[in-house]
């Protein structure tokens, strides 16, 4: 089952009419990115990517219980030294804006052991294509 997610969108000067720009970091939306541009339907679902931005989604998410090396506080130090935007869903998510993959090294650092131990997981949001629901 496929999991829905509220994204926050708006209607600026970079796009055309009757097309919104994702202005959110997204969680659960295999595709989607800050910063893309996306067309709703009359319900108001964001229902097609109409273009691209030049970001990516790396979300991670965190199982329990939690190992005695938890990297949640080092993740954040990462995220904030990077300048990397990101949003946390609780304290078990985390979606992190990347703009450039080059700045990418300590946040994998921060996670690797966890991701090797099976206490926390990833996977690129743009590892499949956007399809509405």
């Amino acid at each position: 089952m496929e999991r829905g997610e509220q994204l926050y969108c708006h209607g600026g000067s970079r796009t055309i009419e009757g097309s919104y720009e994702v202005c959110c970091i997204p969680f659960y939306a295999y595709g989607l990115a800050l910063g893309d541009v996306v067309g709703r339907n009359e319900s108001g679902a964001v229902d097609r990517l109409i273009s691209k931005s030049s970001r990516r989604v790396l979300p991670v998410y965190f199982a329990e219980p939690r190992p005695l090396t938890d990297t949640r506080s080092a993740l954040r130090r990462a995220v904030e030294s990077t300048g990397l935007l990101s949003e946390w869903n609780g304290d078990h998510q985390i979606a992190l804006d990347v703009p450039d993959i080059s700045v990418m090294q300590s946040i994998f650092n921060c996670v690797q052991e966890e991701i090797e131990s099976g206490t926390a997981f990833w996977e690129w949001s743009d590892a499949r294509n956007f399809r509405s629901s």
